[in-house]
């Protein structure tokens, strides 16, 4: 296997700022729990193990149950999840996996009935983050756990 780059090494200042970009969502309109789900959902599709590994732990310290982790990625077919939640996870699909011919008014309405203008524009935000995370730890291979002592996440009782 190819060794790859470390990024944060290679472009510090950058990712100095990507982290102050991300920091940024602590001030978000959106509550915690949700910017959790959106965070592992567009990291389960972007197949990103490391941004993955990280917000499950996130969440089950900000005290996410196990059994809602689980059924993130099934999240239309569970009972698990209120509109508004479902809302934010339909939005982070379309927006990590952009169709040809853009954004479905369906989808776009369906967020609308469930955030304010602010809300979605914060989320939107949020979601161009994670997936920026995703692609530059895809690419680099940053390996899942690696980081888990920087962040605190060793509390998370998963490692």
């Amino acid at each position: 296997m190819t060794q790859r780059i470390n990024y944060m090494q290679q472009s510090p200042e950058l990712f100095k700022k990507m982290m102050e970009f991300s920091n940024a969502e602590k001030e978000s309109a959106i509550e915690e729990k949700i910017l959790d789900l959106v965070h592992i959902r567009a990291s389960q599709i972007n197949g990103c193990g490391f941004c993955l590994d990280m917000h499950v732990k996130q969440a089950k310290i900000h005290g996410e149950s196990e059994l809602r982790l689980y059924h993130t990625s099934i999240w239309r077919e569970s009972n698990l999840f209120d509109p508004r939640e479902r809302a934010a996870l339909a939005w982070t699909e379309i927006l990590t996996s952009l169709p040809e011919h853009g954004v479905p008014d369906e989808i776009y309405d369906g967020v609308c009935g469930q955030f304010s203008e602010k809300e979605i524009s914060d989320l939107t935000f949020s979601i161009m983050a994670i997936n920026a995370w995703n692609r530059i730890n895809v690419a680099f291979k940053t390996v899942p756990g690696s980081a888990d002592a920087a962040f605190g996440l060793k509390k998370a009782g998963l490692s």
